[in-house]
C-alpha cells in the first residue's frame, strides 16, 4: 500500500489531498482539504506579497501537519501557482515554507500549470478533441488537444479573482463593467489563434466550473449524483449567467450549489468561460471536476510504466471500480463473453437489432452486473443502481452511466420502471425498452454462470419461429444449477423478445 500527499497551493484557496494506491495499481482519495485562502488579495502595488500573505500561507500549511501525522505518506509534493509565481518575493515566499513547515513546494511554471490540468483531463474522460479552461484566482489556463495530445497551451495573467478586482468595483457588475469586462476578455482569447471556430467541446476545470454545473443542476432538479463529465449547452451556461448577475452578493450566497466563499467571484469566473465559449463557437461545455492535483497525481502514478496516459480511461475506470467492490473477474467476463453469444444469436436470427452503442453498454453492463450484491445480496438490484448513479466515473459521460446503471441492476421491467421515475425527463421509452432487452440479456448470461465454474461453452438458437424460439446451451461438466436459475430468469426475456423460450441443455 502506498500513500501520496499534494499540496495544491492556489491563488483562491490551499488544498491537501491523500491518494491511496493498492497493490493491483488501484488508488482511490482518502483525504481532501481545502482552506480559502486567497493569496491573491495579499498583492501590494509593487508585486510583492505582503508580510499578512506570507503568513496566511504558513498557517495554512500548519494546519496541514497533524493530518499528516495519521498517514504514512510515501512521498509528497507542493506547488504553488499565480499568485506566488507572480510576486515580486517569490524566493522570499518559499524560503519561508522551507524554514517554517514540513511541505516541500515547488513553484510551477505557466507551461506546466496547464499541462497538468491538460493531463487530469484527457486521464479522466473520453473526449477525443477538445479546449480546456482552468480559471484560478490569478490565472487563466487555456490547452487545445486532439486525439489526447497537447497541440497548444496558453496562461493568461488573470484570474477570477483579478479579474473581480479589475473590472468589478461593487458586488455585482453594472451594465458598463460587464460590457468593458467581456470586451477585455474577447480581445484576450482573440490573440490566441488556435482557438477561433474550433467548434470542440470547452471543458472548465476548476472550482468556478463545478460550481456552475451545481447551480444548474439544483435549478433542474438533476436526480443523478456527480459533476465530473457533466455537460451542459452554450445557452444553459448563458442562462446561469444571468441568474446570478441579476442577485446581490447576499443573495448569491444562498444560492443552491453556490459555494458561499464563491459568491463574490463566480460572475468575472463565468464570463470568462462564455467569453471563451463564443470564440471557440461551440454548443458544448464539459464540467471536469479533476483538475491539476489529480495532473500531477497520474504523472506520479504512471511514471513507474513510463507513460503519461492510460491506454483507455473508460477501461481503467471499469478496472478500478471492479478491483474497489472486489468483484470476481473471470465471471463478469463470463457474463460478458455468454452475453455477447446470444446477442450474435438473436441479431443473426433478427430478433433484435442493436447499435454500436448498445453494443458497448451490454459489455460494460455485464461487466459490473449487481455490483451492488457486495453491499447486500437481498438488494443487490437496488445497490448496483445507487452505487453506478452516485458515483462519476472516468470516460463514461452521464447518459452513458445512466444507461449501464439501468442495465447492470436490470432485475424485472417493473422495477426497471421504477427507477427510472426520477430520470423521465432524460431517458425515453424507446430507451427504457432498449435496456430492459439488454438487462434480460446480461440477466439470463448471470444465470447461465450462476456457479462461477465456467461451465457453459455455448449458446445457440436452434430453432425459431413466429411464437417461439429454442435456445440450445452447451456445457461442460455439472449445470444444475445453470439450468435451474436460466429457467426462472428467461422470462424476462421472453417478455423483452415477446417470444416464448425453451431452454435445451446438451453435454459437451
Amino acid at each position: 500500500m502506498e500513500q501520496i500527499g499534494i499540496i495544491d497551493m492556489g491563488s483562491n484557496s490551499i488544498r491537501f489531498v491523500i491518494y491511496e494506491i493498492d497493490e493491483y495499481k488501484c488508488y482511490k482519495e482518502i483525504q481532501n482539504l481545502k482552506i480559502p485562502a486567497r493569496l491573491s488579495t495579499y498583492i501590494d502595488d509593487e508585486g510583492a506579497m505582503t508580510k499578512d500573505g506570507i503568513d496566511k500561507v504558513l498557517e495554512t500549511l500548519k494546519r496541514f501537519e497533524p493530518v499528516v501525522a495519521n498517514y504514512e505518506l510515501s512521498s509528497m509534493r507542493g506547488v504553488a501557482t499565480a499568485a506566488i509565481r507572480n510576486a515580486t518575493n517569490s524566493e522570499e515566499i518559499l524560503d519561508a515554507i522551507k524554514e517554517h513547515s514540513i511541505f516541500p513546494v515547488d513553484i510551477l511554471s505557466e507551461e506546466q500549470e496547464a499541462y497538468y490540468g491538460y493531463l487530469a483531463v484527457t486521464n479522466s474522460m473520453d473526449v477525443p478533441e477538445g479546449i480546456t479552461i482552468d480559471i484560478g484566482g490569478g490565472s487563466t489556463e487555456v490547452t487545445y488537444f486532439k486525439d489526447r495530445e497537447l497541440l497548444h497551451s496558453y496562461s493568461f495573467p488573470f484570474g477570477a479573482l483579478t479579474l473581480k478586482k479589475q473590472f468589478i468595483k461593487g458586488d455585482t457588475p453594472t451594465e458598463e463593467e460587464w460590457k468593458r469586462l467581456r470586451d477585455f476578455l474577447k480581445e484576450s482569447y482573440r490573440s490566441l489563434s488556435w482557438i477561433k471556430d474550433k467548434n470542440v467541446p470547452v471543458i472548465g476545470i476548476g472550482g468556478s466550473a463545478r460550481n456552475v454545473a451545481q447551480v444548474h443542476q439544483a435549478d433542474i432538479s438533476y436526480p443523478m449524483s456527480g459533476l465530473h463529465q457533466y455537460e451542459m449547452t452554450a445557452k444553459e451556461v448563458h442562462d446561469i449567467s444571468d441568474e446570478l448577475s441579476s442577485m446581490s452578493l447576499k443573495k448569491r450566497e444562498k444560492v443552491d450549489g453556490l459555494s458561499k466563499d464563491r459568491a463574490d467571484t463566480i460572475l468575472p469566473a463565468i464570463a470568462a468561460m462564455e467569453a471563451l465559449i463564443k470564440e471557440v463557437n461551440t454548443k458544448s461545455f464539459i464540467v471536469s471536476s479533476r483538475g491539476l492535483r489529480d495532473g500531477l497525481f497520474f504523472e506520479l502514478l504512471l511514471a513507474p510504466i513510463e507513460v503519461t496516459h492510460f491506454p483507455n480511461v473508460k477501461e481503467e475506470s471499469f478496472y478500478q471500480l471492479s478491483n474497489y467492490y472486489r468483484l470476481n473477474l473471470d465471471h463478469q467476463k463470463k457474463i460478458s463473453v455468454l452475453a455477447s453469444y446470444l446477442t450474435s444469436e438473436l441479431v443473426e436470427h433478427d430478433l433484435v437489432t442493436l447499435s454500436k452503442l448498445d453494443m458497448e453498454h451490454l459489455r460494460l453492463g455485464a461487466n459490473v452486473f449487481y455490483i451492488g450484491n457486495t453491499i447486500h445480496p437481498e438488494s443487490k438490484s437496488e445497490h448496483t443502481f445507487y452505487l453506478l448513479t452516485n458515483q462519476s466515473i472516468d470516460g463514461l459521460p452521464h447518459s452513458e452511466r445512466l444507461a449501464v446503471a439501468f442495465i447492470a441492476s436490470f432485475k424485472s421491467k417493473s422495477q426497471l420502471k421504477k427507477y427510472a421515475d426520477p430520470y423521465r425527463p432524460w431517458v425515453s421509452k424507446e430507451d427504457l425498452v432498449q435496456y430492459e432487452l439488454l438487462g434480460a440479456i446480461i440477466k439470463f448470461s448471470f444465470a447461465l454462470n450462476i456457479s462461477e465454474q465456467s461451465i457453459i461453452k455455448r449458446t445457440e438458437i436452434t430453432e425459431c419461429d413466429k411464437e417461439d424460439i429454442t435456445i440450445t446451451v452447451t456445457y461442460d461438466g455439472d449445470a444444475f444449477f445453470e439450468e435451474e436459475q436460466a429457467n426462472k430468469y428467461k422470462k424476462h426475456l421472453e417478455k423483452a423478445l415477446d417470444k416464448n423460450i425453451t431452454l435445451t441443455f446438451n453435454h459437451v
